[in-house]
């Protein structure tokens, strides 16, 4: 490796990877999953030293092991279970899963294997991968020093009260560096009362911060692999078998794998009052917000009983905008990423993981934004539209009756 080890815990990675893991070592552990990387920005482009040094990180990666110590700590969070604990005991990640190739400077990047196992590579890869084409690409040491000029003037914002809204850091998976993510979560906790704590379990654990997280598009998607679920019907699987696992603790749903307006028919009395929120990721924000407290009131209930969390590319002057429009509306926090993470003089990097197939099979995101729906099989993505909107057409032509 010409850089030190990039990944040095296996906790540095986000919470929700843990709680959809847990909920598929209880129910699915016969599921096989294939991932697939890809960079949405033009013109990126990766060397062949950049792929060496990102097998080398990978190689170590797989040489970790969780500690005793963070066993300890993973199993003091108040919802994963004991026996989840002991198959991590055993776990780690598998170097034979991954397969990297470079075609004309773009890096592909597949995981394949059980998907209890397949799906915690995703932050680390990602980890790997941006902070190597950084380090490589750019003077690292210029970009640390304007990205913490850039994080103390939005401390100084906090501080002199511009902003006043409550949010967690989200940045992981596309951070400048393992040591600039550190850096900034020390800082806004120390120095401000606004940040409500990490999704990265490790610095939660160093720092004594509150992990923060429920689970992602992934999770729903996998339920499209599955023979006996309809496609338009996997939101409803997905949020039963969260509720019976954690039972509303940890209820954060996350509303737009295949559309929000379908999440909607199936975001019930009973999950409306057993989650304790929704999370926003793509379309406009603000329709979607309203969208979602007009939801609640149909059940009586009290959207500022609530939480709408916010994580679609914010910055902290659209998470203020947004604070200021509904927080007399509801229970309002934000996920925040990619802005605290790596905001340098550079371009960040818009880059994902995504799973592809479960069981061979292909599956997809829907999400509420076109530049973010993703799959490698377009036959397929057209079926799935077209359950989706074959189940919204049948259930409005059942209401108007």
């Amino acid at each position: 490796m010409k850089f030190k080890p990039m990944i040095f815990s296996l906790l540095d990675t986000d919470l929700y990877k843990f709680n959809m893991n847990q909920v598929i070592f209880h129910k699915h552990t016969s599921l096989v999953g294939e991932y697939h990387f890809k960079c949405r920005n033009n013109g990126i482009v990766f060397t062949q030293e950049m792929l060496d040094e990102i097998n080398a990180q990978i190689d170590h990666l797989c040489s970790l092991r969780l500690t005793p110590e963070e066993l300890g700590y993973l199993k003091s969070i108040r919802f994963i279970k004991d026996d989840y604990v002991e198959f991590l005991r055993l776990w780690h990640p598998i170097r034979d899963y991954v397969t990297t190739s470079l075609h004309n400077g773009e890096l592909s990047v597949i995981i394949k294997g059980p998907l209890f196992s397949a799906m915690q590579f995703e932050i680390y890869l990602l980890e790997i991968i941006n902070e190597t084409y950084f380090r490589m690409k750019y003077d690292y040491n210029e970009l640390l020093e304007g990205a913490k000029e850039k994080l103390a003037a939005k401390i100084e914002s906090f501080r002199n009260g511009i902003y006043t809204f409550k949010f967690a850091e989200f940045g992981a998976r596309r951070r400048l560096s393992g040591e600039f993510e550190e850096f900034a979560i020390r800082e806004l906790a120390t120095k401000t009362g606004n940040m409500v704590g990490t999704s990265n379990v490790y610095f939660a654990w160093k720092y004594n911060l509150t992990p923060i997280g429920t689970y992602a598009h992934e999770y729903v998607q996998m339920y499209q692999g599955i023979d006996s679920i309809p496609l338009a019907y996997t939101n409803h699987y997905a949020m039963k078998d969260w509720y019976e696992e954690y039972q509303g603790d940890n209820g954060t749903a996350l509303t737009d794998t295949i559309t929000t307006d379908l999440f909607l028919k199936d975001f019930n009395r009973s999950y409306v009052n057993n989650y304790s929120g929704v999370r926003h990721d793509s379309g406009d924000p603000y329709v979607w917000g309203e969208k979602m407290i007009s939801h609640y009131k149909s059940y009586g209930v009290d959207p500022r009983t609530k939480m709408l969390l916010f994580s679609d590319s914010l910055d902290f002057n659209t998470a203020q905008t947004l604070y200021d429009y509904f927080k007399d509306k509801a229970k309002v926090s934000f996920g925040i990423g990619t802005f605290i993470s790596n905001d340098t003089p550079a371009e960040p990097l818009n880059i994902i993981i995504k799973l592809q197939y479960v069981n061979g099979r292909p599956v997809a995101k829907l999400s509420d934004s076109d530049g973010k729906s993703m799959c490698d099989d377009d036959d397929y993505l057209r079926h799935l539209k077209d359950s989706v909107a074959f189940r919204l057409a049948r259930e409005a032509q059942a209401k108007d009756y």
